[in-house]
């Protein structure tokens, strides 16, 4: 019993008898907060941030106003029939089109070649500057090929020539000349070419 009574007074002494004080300094980043709460709560901030107004206001500015007139007209359009090995989805038939804005002078632009690589087809076109002014007018350009293919086939469109200005004109991407177009239609099949 003494020497129990002896061991518990002992290491109270040793226990007591240390002192740890370890002190580090540290800033926290300036916020400017309102913060009310109250127990219980989560606290609620007020956050300064900036002020949102929403309206409208009239400005002049120009509308393009399009006249068009449809002509029933009979042209050769290129025909594709593609079958795909081992493919069993539906065959549809499907018009692949591109198309661009101009203005300032009229331009031509042309399906120039269409490769396959799985199950997806890149699409070649040219993009030519004519003599013809516009004057102030903007002109939508086209060219087209109809095909017979799997409905699941995807469709990627590169245009070679200057991309024409305008919002219209960012649907599809444009390159200076054909070589840059190499690492597209790597390993691709050239199936048509214009």
């Amino acid at each position: 019993m003494k020497i129990s009574n002896y061991l518990i007074c002992a290491s109270a002494a040793v226990m007591l008898s240390c002192s740890i004080e370890k002190k580090d300094s540290g800033e926290l980043p300036e916020i400017d907060l309102a913060i009310e709460t109250e127990a219980g709560e989560l606290p609620e901030y007020d956050v300064d941030w900036a002020d949102v107004n929403v309206g409208t206001r009239t400005k002049t500015i120009k509308v393009p106003k399009v006249v068009i007139v449809m002509e029933e007209e009979e042209v050769e359009v290129p025909f594709l029939d593609i079958d795909m090995p081992g493919t069993k989805a539906d065959v549809e038939e499907r018009t692949i089109k591109v198309e661009a804005e101009v203005s300032q002078y009229m331009h031509k632009i042309d399906i120039q070649k269409v490769y396959a690589t799985g199950n997806r087809l890149i699409v070649i076109s040219e993009i030519t500057k004519g003599k013809d002014t516009l004057k102030d007018n903007r002109v939508r350009i086209s060219d087209q090929i109809v095909l017979n293919a799997p409905d699941d086939l995807t469709v990627k469109h590169y245009i070679i020539g200057d991309k024409p200005e305008g919002g219209f004109n960012n649907d599809y991407k444009y390159f200076k000349n054909e070589s840059d177009l190499s690492g597209k239609v790597e390993n691709a099949k050239l199936i048509y070419q214009g």
